[in-house]
């Protein structure tokens, strides 16, 4: 992995000396399971007599011709990047190479499905994975057109970037397809989807009048499961709510949108031709949390064909804005143009307490982070660069305002089309827009890092009128940046039976105490609730009459958001140490059932187990573990037939079960004996009752085997390696490890998956026997393995479930060690920060309330 990384300066160096005009991309995927032909043409400019070098990652490298003059592959290709000489001012570059499929997710990703033997390929190359497909000089701000020519077996569909065009005969079973060129784009959103993937087509017409052509894919096996007319619906929803509101037509010929099989990420932004995680067909029965998220990410990946596509970032170090502004406009068009109208709850609940978490690691950073590498810029996929930012492009819009805030957009789509850009861009038009001068709020907001927290300071009188009310603002002594925040403040009264809101202001906070003078001579209400509405990125804390009145009532708030801001503000509390484990769990049993909102549901059950497992004081955590499952299984029992709730207390049961409680239940579930009125046992809740039961010492080879050979799917196979590696004995966990350190030949989904097996352990003494080993795996996993694999490895086997102080002294003990592999050390700093805070917790648990 290492030979693979490139510098921002090599980048810098080499966009000064090229200018790429376009690529012919010839590729031949009909050679056979292990390599694919691969003869890519690019015409570029360069300064005359300068060197540089092309981006190739390739199994052989048969044939590198010039400008007319052919080059020796064996001295100008390494396998990574192919060196050009003695350039000329213009120059045609051709390269004729084998490529390499994978099974990692990354690159030209080639699947088998188990149902039919039917091969399917996907591309997913962001960030650096266009040169596993092609010869190309891989930077965002080297724009080109390219052009694709595809041979592949007659019966495929093969999608592009372009339209799709009609085959020519090739060789005996096969067709060739010559797409046109397509815009000028970056590398890293071309794409190839091909294989006999099923298809279903529409149209929507464009606000300049053009007819869009719709596409959504998916395999043959799966397609019986592919609810196309409901993408379609919430795509021209989309289509409609962005073109309004960006003022830009959709700047490409067509929409494809692919699901496709073992992908690492939720989707990729590929230009007109977007590809999705397989896992939102829903061959079972999901949350509805799950069903809301997939019509976030399909806005979302609409919202990058303009950020990111149309107008790309310079470098990776703006990798945050394209990330943030998709998810804040995907939020925004979900929550004003479908029917899922509480989209702020579910970022609440979701992004932003993903983003305080990572904002509180020791590896945080600026969301302008400095990004020097490619490896620097993997490991920044995270909840900085979306959620942080996400949340922060909230506060700008409260900031400047809506309105303003569109318009400035709009502006910067039509300036910068086909270009690329920096931070500055944007911002010049936003303060052309709303007429604020954001150089000051840009410094503190993206410049800095470190989550601020707020607190309400309230005096009243004897009668309980107020005759003081401040706002105070802290920050952590590591990053001690006070700002700027423009907020509403919510007061709340008890009026039969319901908590609500009876009077609300808006305002700037500026400062370590900020005065809210109109708040004085009104009555003290039941509950203040700071960032109200949930304008501003930071954590908030209530007054303790506040806290005592939300304790008691929280299911009782009428208003969705504001229940989800007092569940993130008492789960803050519990994860900085300031309120104990056991209180949490108190107040989740006492008022989750009641909760509307299925993305908030399942942060606060996920949450729980969290709190009882890892958080609570460790002589305790046994009982706690077996309290919060009896309590799921009660509510479980007590929820609405065929409810999301029902759906959500049995899964997260299931999750727990195995310490104990109620495995006669879990037995009962999945056997049949044992029924809850509305709840079916389909494919997918099964596979989660049998892994269960396998935790919990109850089911093991055999039954996993006959489960598999009823659904003998990807989805199966990866269930059955979650399964194999939960099994509870040495040798089951041994036989686990084994399959991903000592070979490396499974695909990414099932790395993922095992890992996740692994590290269930009911008896944490089959975790510490790994301790070591984990340790000393770390180095020869980073350099021997893809970035994908490798990731999913080191985070995924860390045995963050043993929480003591043991793993907490090999982990530093390992940092002091190996000083010199940021991206790894980062991942692993991570991990022993999660033990840290748990330790923290576990200390305060065992305090008196």
């Amino acid at each position: 992995m290492p030979g693979e990384n490139l510098t921002r300066s090599e980048a810098e160096e080499r966009a000064a000396l090229v200018t790429v005009h376009d690529y012919d991309v010839v590729l031949d995927v009909t050679t056979g399971p292990e390599v694919f032909k691969t003869t890519t043409t690019v015409r570029f400019d360069a300064t005359a007599g300068a060197s540089t070098f092309i981006d190739a990652i390739t199994a052989a490298v048969h044939r590198v011709t010039l400008n007319g003059v052919e080059l020796d592959p064996a001295e100008v290709s390494d396998g990574v990047r192919i060196q050009l000489p003695n350039l000329a001012a213009q120059n045609e570059l051709v390269v004729e190479a084998d490529g390499t499929y994978m099974n990692t997710g990354e690159g030209l990703h080639r699947f088998v499905d188990p149902v039919d033997g039917e091969v399917y390929l996907y591309t997913q190359f962001e960030v650096p994975d266009s040169r596993r497909m092609f010869a190309v000089f891989e930077q965002p701000d080297l724009k080109a057109a390219f052009r694709f020519t595809v041979t592949a077996p007659a019966h495929w569909e093969v999608v592009s970037n372009s339209p799709t065009p009609e085959p020519v005969d090739a060789h005996d079973g096969a067709k060739t397809w010559a797409f046109e060129p397509t815009q000028r784009i970056s590398s890293y959103i071309t794409a190839l989807i091909a294989g006999p993937y099923a298809v279903v087509r529409d149209e929507l017409t464009s606000a300049d009048g053009r007819v869009i052509p719709l596409g959504v894919f998916s395999r043959k096996s799966l397609s019986q499961y592919l609810d196309a007319d409901y993408v379609f619906e919430k795509t021209k929803q989309g289509f409609e709510y962005f073109e309004a509101k960006f003022g830009v037509p959709y700047p490409f010929p067509k929409y494809d949108q692919l699901f496709v099989p073992e992908y690492n990420a939720g989707a990729m932004e590929n230009a007109g031709a977007v590809t999705f995680t397989e896992a939102y067909v829903f061959r079972s029965k999901v949350t509805d949390a799950i069903r809301e998220r997939r019509v976030v990410t399909i806005l979302h990946e609409l919202a990058h064909m303009w950020f990111g596509d149309l107008v790309t970032m310079k470098w990776w170090n703006d990798l945050w804005l394209n990330e943030s502004f998709a998810e804040w406009a995907s939020t925004i068009a979900t929550a004003e143009a479908t029917e899922w109208t509480e989209a702020w709850t579910t970022f609440n609940s979701m992004e932003k307490s993903w983003a305080y978490r990572q904002d509180q690691l020791p590896s945080t950073h600026p969301i302008v982070a400095t990004i020097n590498d490619l490896e620097d810029v993997l490991v920044n996929f995270d909840g900085i660069t979306y959620a942080k930012g996400g949340s922060v492009l909230k506060q700008l819009v409260a900031w400047v305002g809506i309105d303003a805030f569109f318009a400035g957009v709009s502006a910067y789509f039509q300036k910068h089309q086909w270009g690329n850009t920096t931070l500055a861009d944007l911002l010049v038009e936003l303060e052309a827009a709303s007429g604020r001068d954001l150089s000051e709020w840009s410094k503190l907001w993206l410049e800095t890092s470190g989550v601020n927290t707020l607190r309400p300071e309230i005096a009243t009188d004897a009668e309980g009128t107020i005759t003081a009310f401040t706002v105070l603002q802290s920050a952590p002594a590591d990053y001690p940046t006070i700002r700027p925040h423009r907020l509403a403040i919510g007061f709340y009264n008890l009026v039969g039976g319901k908590l609500v809101r009876e009077h609300r202001v808006e305002l700037d906070v500026d400062g370590e105490r900020t005065e809210v003078a109109e708040l004085v001579g009104l009555a003290r209400p039941d509950l203040v609730l700071l960032n109200d509405d949930d304008l501003a990125y930071a954590k908030i804390r209530l007054d303790e009459a506040s806290h005592g009145v939300a304790l008691a009532n929280l299911s009782e708030i009428e208003d969705p958001l504001a229940r989800a801001l007092v569940w993130s503000s008492v789960w803050d509390a519990t994860r900085d140490g300031e309120t104990r484990a056991s209180d949490y769990l108190a107040l989740v049993l006492g008022n989750i059932a009641s909760e509307t909102e299925s993305t908030t549901l399942r942060i606060v059950l996920a949450n729980a187990a969290l709190a009882a497992g890892a958080y609570t004081e460790p002589s305790r955590q046994a009982d706690a573990l077996r309290a919060v499952a009896d309590g799921f299984w009660r509510l479980a029992q007590e929820a609405v037939a065929g409810s999301d709730a029902q759906f959500q207390f049995a899964t997260s049961f299931a999750g727990l079960a195995e310490h104990g409680s109620h495995v006669d239940d879990l037995a009962g579930l999945f056997a049949g004996t044992v029924q809850l009125d509305g709840l079916e046992i389909d494919t997918d809740l099964g596979w989660r009752l049998l892994i269960a039961l396998v935790a919990a010492g109850r089911a093991g080879d055999a039954e996993i085997d006959a489960r598999l050979a009823d659904d003998n799917t990807a989805t199966g196979q990866q269930s059955a390696a979650h399964a194999r590696a939960a099994i509870q004995t040495v040798e089951g966990k041994e036989r686990a490890w084994a399959s991903l350190i000592d070979v490396d030949t499974a695909t990414n989904t099932v790395v993922r998956e095992s890992a996740a097996g692994f590290v269930r352990a009911t008896d944490p003494a089959l975790l510490e026997a790994f301790v070591e080993r984990y340790f000393a795996m770390l180095e020869p996993v980073w350099e021997s393995r893809s970035y994908a694999i490798a990731e999913k490895l080191v985070d995924g086997l860390y045995p963050s479930p043993l929480a003591n102080r043991a793993l907490a002294d090999a982990s530093r003990t390992w940092l002091e060690t190996h000083p010199d592999v940021p991206a790894l050390r980062r991942l692993v700093v991570e991990r022993l920060a999660g033990v840290d805070r748990a330790l923290i917790a576990q200390e305060r648990d065992a305090q008196q309330a």
